[in-house]
């Protein structure tokens, strides 16, 4: 059926010349009854002229009962509505859409789409035509999604205010109001059942509504219309519904006061306890629905853990209350300790993520300094080979700078032999320093598992003595520092080999280009040079008939001829594939997807190495099972690839062996791939050379007993054009045989 806007046809849209109008008539109807959705006709008087089989099976009623009425016998109140747009329909030839309840034959509702289109061609009068969509289980299933996220929501807001407070009253208030929100109630009370807290404490009201008369802490549950039968109950964990008073008259008192219609009551109940009830009001008969009290049931559920919580919180809080004189002291002693390990982590975590020495021991000197409170740090680096210590870095708060000063380690033997064994030591001064005065050290080696790098020295007041903890701290920095500078030494050295690699590498790439494109102008010029040789030499000399002789030495002029022209064609190839090989490292290769029927293109590739395969007695075989099959790719890259590796294959296949091409289509991770597998037996490849078959220049020793030659380029080549068209190569080889696998998108994306 069309979807689009119907416009009156000229001509009747179904042809019946050759058919009488009974045949034409019983043709359309099978038609139409063959149709899965439920259709409909109506003529100007809004009248059924036909309803197919989906349309009675929909409703359940007979066709013979339903043609020549209209929705007002079957479902007047929807009736009015239908007539309407069906005559907006005919007034303006535009299609309507609109929803709608109707009930079936049984009874049972259903929410149906309508979609109404003008009709032609039935006749002098013009009709409509209407499609009917049952969408009831989808609205179904939107309303059970709107009811549990409407749940979800509640349940989520009223347990983070729960966690939020730890006030019994607040977090009660909170939940009455979102209970009160959620319900669309009137009115949402929190009892306590609680000897010590009797009465309401919580209540959340509607605007317009009066509060509980009495709702304060203290108010009997008697008064409140609660009777020691119905505490007992919800004791056990019974909840209470009340759809209308009728069905409580125990209960009408109570609620009549209120203007209540309709009560809901659910305990909330945790360890056995009762802790309360919360009450539901509402001023008009309601049914409540299961997922309503389903819902209030968690959310007492979650009020009584939060309760329970609260009590335990309290009980805590007095605990702690006792217990905090005892942790004050326990916590000074151990704050110093916190902040040495703080502080180590700190400078761990900066020198060990860095590479750069100077930013290390900057931040190793100032870090210690500042968590030990000292008057200063250094640290100094030290020259073996030349027997010195240099002192690179310094952190002082009053004390003059010693940056850069060096020390003859053997003027000092007293202090460096510790220092270069691994010992730390500290001291103070006999004689006071005339820059620094009298003051107390702190010296300790900075070391690894290969030898001493330097040191790190802390100065202090000469009264200073270092503690255990102190000195813990110093010598871990040490170790991280050793660390790091041992790591910031062997990235300088990798960083300045990768550069010189890179340096090489780039040296020869730019090498292989220049050359390449040097040599293609003088072998373009030898070419035509030879081909207008070999029209002359042709002319005057007939080369073919010469190269059919059986001796060379019959024809010398024709087989110098054939060898250069050979070797020029081999050293055109070779800079070709230089010159491919270098567009694709950096990316200038181009790329033109097309779409590529491989049934009409592979063989016409294959069979031009035929006559080949036949002079060195191998068989070529074309395995293609879907002729059809269509790729989208660069087909100047495909043919590059297979023609190189069919080459190869022709090359080192011994004579009597077999060279198999086979093409399928697969599936992975969703994805519609082509494979092209290539399979020659009589050869393997050593698994020792498996790794460099694809490196430039690279040919496996001894794989050419015929002498053949070649440049180790094409299965360079042949990688990176699979990989620049987007597919994957892998080869195996072994059991007598060797295969290149290539895998392809089927759909390459333009680039």
């Amino acid at each position: 059926m069309n979807h689009q806007q119907s416009k009156p046809f000229s001509e009747p849209f179904f042809r019946t010349d050759g058919f009488t109008a009974d045949e034409a008539s019983s043709l359309l109807t099978q038609i139409l009854n063959g149709v899965a959705d439920p259709i409909f006709i109506k003529d100007t008087q809004h009248l059924w002229r036909f309803v197919n089989r989906a349309f009675c099976d929909l409703f359940g009623y007979d066709a013979k009962l339903l043609l020549g009425k209209s929705e007002q016998e079957f479902w007047p109140l929807e009736a009015t509505r239908c007539l309407e747009i069906e005559q907006a329909v005919f007034e303006t030839g535009q299609e309507q859409t609109y929803e709608s309840v109707l009930c079936d034959a049984n009874g049972s509702e259903h929410v149906v789409v309508i979609k109404i289109e003008p009709l032609s061609g039935m006749g002098e009068s013009a009709w409509v035509v209407g499609t009917v969509l049952d969408v009831t289980q989808q609205r179904q299933s939107e309303e059970k999604l709107r009811q549990q996220a409407e749940r979800e929501r509640i349940l989520g807001a009223i347990a983070q205010h729960l966690i939020q407070s730890l006030s019994s009253e607040q977090m009660l208030e909170r939940a009455v109001e979102a209970i009160c929100r959620f319900l669309r109630a009137d009115r949402v009370l929190f009892l306590s059942c609680d000897p010590d807290y009797q009465g309401i404490l919580a209540e959340a009201t509607e605007p317009g509504i009066t509060p509980y008369v009495g709702s304060t802490v203290g108010s009997s549950l008697e008064s409140l219309g609660l009777s020691s039968d119905r505490l007992s109950a919800y004791h056990l964990g019974q909840f209470q519904i009340i759809p209308g008073l009728a069905a409580e008259p125990a209960t009408d008192a109570a609620l009549e006061s209120l203007r209540v219609k309709a009560c809901l009551v659910i305990p909330v109940i945790q360890a056995e306890s009762l802790y309360g009830l919360i009450t539901v009001h509402h001023g008009q008969v309601r049914e409540w629905q299961t997922w309503e009290i389903d819902t209030l049931q968690e959310v007492a559920a979650q009020i009584g853990s939060a309760l329970n919580q609260t009590r335990l919180y309290k009980q805590v809080s007095q605990l702690n209350a006792a217990l905090e004189q005892q942790i004050d002291q326990r916590s000074e002693e151990l704050r110093t300790a916190l902040q040495f390990e703080a502080t180590l982590k700190r400078i761990t975590d900066r020198v060990r993520d860095s590479l750069d020495e100077k930013q290390i021991m900057l931040t190793a000197v100032r870090e210690v300094t500042e968590a030990l409170e000292a008057k200063g740090s250094n640290t100094s680096l030290y020259d073996l080979e030349q027997g010195t210590s240099k002192i690179y870095y310094e952190y002082n708060r009053s004390l003059p700078s010693y940056q850069g000063r060096v020390a003859l380690m053997e003027a000092f033997p007293e202090v460096y032999n510790q220092l270069l064994q691994g010992q730390y030591f500290q001291f103070c001064s006999k004689e006071p320093n005339p820059a620094r005065g009298r003051v107390s050290m702190l010296a300790c080696p900075i070391l690894d598992d290969r030898g001493v790098l330097g040191d790190l020295w802390l100065i202090n007041d000469e009264s200073y003595g270092f503690n255990e903890i102190e000195i813990r701290l110093v010598q871990q920095v040490a170790n991280q520092c050793a660390i790091a500078i041992r790591q910031a030494h062997l990235y300088k050295a990798a960083q300045i080999q990768v550069e010189e690699l890179e340096r090489l590498n780039q040296l020869k790439d730019d090498f292989l280009s220049t050359v390449s494109h040097e040599l293609r102008t003088p072998v373009t010029s030898m070419r035509v040079a030879l081909q207008l040789l070999g029209v002359t030499l042709n002319r005057e000399l007939d080369l073919d008939g010469e190269l059919q002789k059986s001796k060379p030495e019959q024809a010398p002029v024709a087989r110098y001829y054939q060898i250069l022209k050979e070797e020029c064609e081999r050293e055109i190839s070779l800079i070709n594939d230089l010159l491919d090989l270098q567009r694709l490292d950096v990316g200038n290769h181009p790329v033109n997807p097309e779409p590529v029927v491989l049934g009409d293109w592979l063989p016409t590739l294959v069979n031009g190495f035929t006559p080949r395969t036949r002079n060195r007695d191998q068989s070529l075989d074309l395995n293609l099972p879907v002729e059809d099959l269509v790729i989208h790719t660069d087909l100047a890259s495909l043919e590059r690839i297979l023609a190189e590796l069919l080459n190869n294959a022709c090359k080192y296949t011994p004579p009597g062996e077999t060279i198999r091409l086979e093409v399928t289509e697969l599936v992975e991770a969703g994805d519609t791939l082509v494979q092209f597998q290539l399979a020659n037996t009589g050869v393997e490849i050593p698994e020792t050379e498996m790794t460099r078959i694809f490196d430039k220049f690279y040919r496996v020793p001894s794989a050419d007993p015929w002498k053949q030659g070649g440049t180790g380029l094409g299965l360079a080549l042949v990688e990176k054009l699979v990989l620049y068209i987007g597919g994957k190569i892998a080869v195996d080889s072994g059991d007598g045989q060797t295969c290149f696998t290539i895998t392809l998108p089927r759909q390459l994306a333009a680039a």
